[in-house]
């Protein structure tokens, strides 16, 4: 049985308990042992036996000492996950914190619009998966060149990226940009691939 820590608040427009309470249920049907603190990061214990990492934690800071317990516990092998500003808007003034996750948020339009996501790879988190629409923020990112994308959105013919995974040290981290409100993870596309990147990311 795997294994898997939720670390969840910071910015509450993200709903970060409502968004992270659907897919912790589904993790605990599939008989995965989930885990809700705040304190992981510190508890060096628990991610020595933790197996993914699934983080909804909008701005914020980090301690140098909860950085360092993360760093060390995906460099060993945990896995690290999410969507959103949860993920790729955590922690702001942390370089540290974006080498590990491969993306930072830069900017979104002022209003939703809707675009399309269109898958680019053939890897597990997207494979047999087609094109589809949503209606969000549409981020705009900067990006390691090491990051593997494997969905994008086209803005003014340039093929941003959506959903890529990374690795750091041992851990693979699975990231999308998609998910601003529990709506955009209702959808069933999209949902899939969440739950496809957890289970790839996971030790």
């Amino acid at each position: 049985m795997s294994v898997v820590v939720v670390v969840r608040g910071g910015w509450e427009g993200h709903r970060p308990i409502e968004a992270t309470d659907r897919f912790a249920a589904r993790l605990r049907a599939q008989g995965h042992e989930v885990v809700t603190t705040l304190e992981t990061y510190r508890d060096a214990d628990l991610l020595g036996r933790a197996d993914l990492i699934v983080q909804c934690w909008t701005m914020g800071t980090i301690t140098a000492e909860q950085l360092a317990g993360l760093d060390a516990a995906v460099r060993a092998g945990t896995g690290l996950a999410g969507w959103h500003g949860g993920l790729i808007d955590a922690f702001r003034e942390s370089t540290g914190y974006q080498r590990i996750t491969g993306g930072q948020f830069v900017h979104h339009p002022p209003e939703f619009v809707g675009y399309q996501v269109r898958p680019v790879s053939g890897h597990p988190v997207v494979a047999g998966i087609g094109p589809f629409d949503v209606h969000t923020e549409r981020y705009q990112i900067h990006v390691d060149p090491a990051i593997e994308v494997h969905a994008v959105t086209d803005v003014d013919g340039v093929a941003v990226p959506v959903v890529w995974t990374t690795r750091f040290g041992a851990g693979r981290v699975f990231v999308t940009t998609v998910g601003h409100e529990l709506k955009d993870l209702e959808v069933p596309e999209h949902e899939e691939i969440i739950m496809r990147g957890l289970a790839w990311a996971c030790r």
